[in-house]
Formats: C-alpha cells, sequence, structure tokens
C-alpha cells in the first residue's frame, strides 16, 4: 500500500509517501481501506515531534470501507469513520491506503454523501458533541461561549450547539469571518480579545452557562470568568499554542465556576467516552440535509499533503481540510 509517512521531525516537507505493507487483519481491530481523511493539528504536533515519538504514519481519523473484521461484527464493504484509538500515536494512523483501527473508534455510517464531505464529519464533530452535550451539558436556551470559533472543531461546535437551541456566542481572530459564524447559527459573533470576559459582562452581566475553548491556555481563564456561578469551561483545544498553565486556583480561578477538559485523542473510544454516545449516524444525516454545515473548506489528493499541512499551520484555511485517495 501507498502511506504517507513521517520520515523525521520538522516541517511539512517531512512527510513522504513510500511503499508500505499492508496490515494484516487482527482480531478486535477493523482493517478499512481509507477514502478519504481530515488533517487536524494533532498532525502537526506529531510531526514536528513536540509529542515525543509516534507512529510512523500519521492520522488520527478517515472514513471508507471495512475490508476485514475478523470478529464478524461488521461486514465487508460495509462504510465506516473511524477515530483516534492510537491512530497516529502508537498505532499506524489514517494517511495511507489501509489501516488497522480498534474496533472500539469504529463507527458503521450509511450515506450517500461524497468521501470527501463525509471525511469533514468524525473527529470534529464527534469532539464537539461530546464537549458541549457530554460534558457541558448543553441544553436549549442556555448560552454558551465558543472560543476559537471558526477553526474546523469550533464551527462543529456553533451548529451543533445551534441545532440544540442554545444562545450561541462564538469568537474569531479574523474580522472578515464574522458572516461565516452567523451562517453558522452564532446569535453572536466577535472579534476575540485577552479580557473577552470583562466585554460580554456588560451585554451578559448574570454570565454564561457555559464555555467551550479550543484557544486554549492562553484564554482559558478569562473563559471562566464570563461564566455565571455554576457554569462551567471546557478545554478541548491549543489553537493558542500548548504548553504549561500555571496559576493560582484561589484566586484565579472564579468561586463556583468550573473547569474541565476533553482530551479527544486519548479518551474517544474508552469505557469513559464510548463511540456509542455520539449520535454519528444523526449527525451525518443531519450534514446530509444541510442542517449541519459540514462541508471541507479544501480537498486535497494524497500526494499533496505537505501543501495541506501547509494550510493548516498558516490559520488560513476557515475550516476543516481534507485528504482524498
Amino acid at each position: 500500500m501507498r502511506a504517507i509517512v513521517i520520515k523525521q521531525h520538522g516541517g511539512a516537507g517531512s512527510l513522504v509517501i513510500e511503499e508500505r505493507s499492508d496490515p494484516e487483519p487482527q482480531l478486535g481491530y477493523i482493517t478499512i481501506e481509507v477514502k478519504a481523511f481530515g488533517i487536524n493539528h494533532a498532525e502537526i504536533y506529531f510531526r514536528e515531534g513536540a509529542w515525543g515519538d509516534v507512529a510512523e504514519i500519521s492520522g488520527i481519523e478517515c472514513v471508507g470501507i471495512v475490508r476485514a473484521d475478523p470478529s464478524g461484527a461488521l461486514r465487508s464493504g460495509q462504510k465506516v469513520l473511524a477515530i483516534v484509538g492510537g491512530m497516529g500515536r502508537n498505532l499506524s494512523g489514517s494517511y495511507a491506503e489501509l489501516t488497522n483501527v480498534p474496533i472500539s473508534n469504529v463507527a458503521a455510517i450509511n450515506t450517500d454523501l461524497s468521501w470527501e464531505a463525509f471525511a469533514a464529519i468524525p473527529e470534529s464533530y464527534a469532539t464537539a458533541w461530546t464537549c458541549l452535550i457530554g460534558i457541558l451539558s448543553l441544553t436549549k436556551g442556555q448560552k454558551v461561549l465558543i472560543r476559537g470559533a471558526t477553526s474546523a472543531l469550533g464551527q462543529a461546535a456553533v451548529n451543533i450547539a445551534n441545532h440544540a437551541g442554545a444562545q450561541v456566542i462564538a469568537t474569531t481572530r479574523n474580522f472578515d469571518r464574522i458572516a461565516l459564524l452567523k451562517e453558522l447559527g452564532a446569535d453572536q459573533a466577535i472579534i476575540d480579545r485577552p479580557d473577552l470576559s470583562e466585554h460580554l459582562k456588560q451585554e451578559h452581566p448574570d454570565g454564561l452557562d457555559s464555555a467551550l475553548d479550543i484557544v486554549g491556555n492562553t484564554t482559558v481563564l478569562d473563559s471562566a470568568a464570563t461564566l455565571k456561578r455554576g457554569g462551567q469551561v471546557c478545554l478541548a483545544g491549543f489553537l493558542g499554542g500548548g504548553g504549561p498553565l500555571e496559576f493560582e486556583p484561589v484566586f484565579q480561578l472564579p468561586s463556583g465556576r468550573l473547569l474541565s477538559v476533553f482530551a479527544s485523542a486519548v479518551a474517544t473510544g474508552t469505557p469513559d467516552f464510548p463511540l456509542s454516545e455520539i449520535p454519528f449516524q444523526n449527525i451525518v444525516d443531519r450534514a446530509a440535509s444541510g442542517v449541519y454545515s459540514a462541508k471541507p473548506v479544501r480537498v486535497f489528493e494524497f500526494d499533496e499533503i505537505q501543501d495541506a499541512h501547509r494550510l493548516l499551520e498558516s490559520g488560513t484555511a476557515g475550516g476543516k481540510i481534507v485528504v482524498r485517495i
């Protein structure tokens, strides 16, 4: 099979296409013939060596068809999506024509969506759903802040929160993307700023019910300051950069506000966060009907992987980048 491999830690040029042996079917795993896959910031960290030694073949999500399932749970030729479960970390990932994924991290889907459109959904919508519904318990009428909303994850979150009937406040660093956020369903779309909480307190003096922070350590404490008593902020991304978060909880975390995290790469598909909690078929159906705006902003060919990574790193994509095989 052809596979995109990390030759050495570094820039996009360190990703090259080489021949590798086809993966052998294994009990407990689904062998998937990959048709398309989304690009994620995690794969940039893998490539750069920021998260230590990882699998040679990168990629944490894909869509395709079942090539083999020794357990017999899925039939050959069935359409599936797959996310994380060690892909790209300790297991060969989705940047290949074939991949083996733990059965716990594979979901069978019926859809007529193109492979490219289908591939824009799995990781972004699974993470957004888990954060908003599974952790923040978002319900109709609540006020939710989505910080970093023009990212692929952020756009999925705006779609889901709007459909759930929440009042959505979405942020972006780019004024030109305000209109996009409103089209996705944001009730309020604003430019992000270091003192966003002070700005929002003027318009929402009672505070917000919850916040999904995708920007990261540089903003999460300010996001917590936007909340009402009992409100919760979920940290689920590092668009503003990673690194340790050092703070004095008693003095910097507002009293009675909750701070949680969701690390999809290590949590999704575990007993704590099983795939069965995510209504993938409903999500895909909503994308197909236009209820969710889940189309990729750019589609690249397999041999254009370096260009795809460069676009993601530039911060100018404005949504999900997909690679088709």
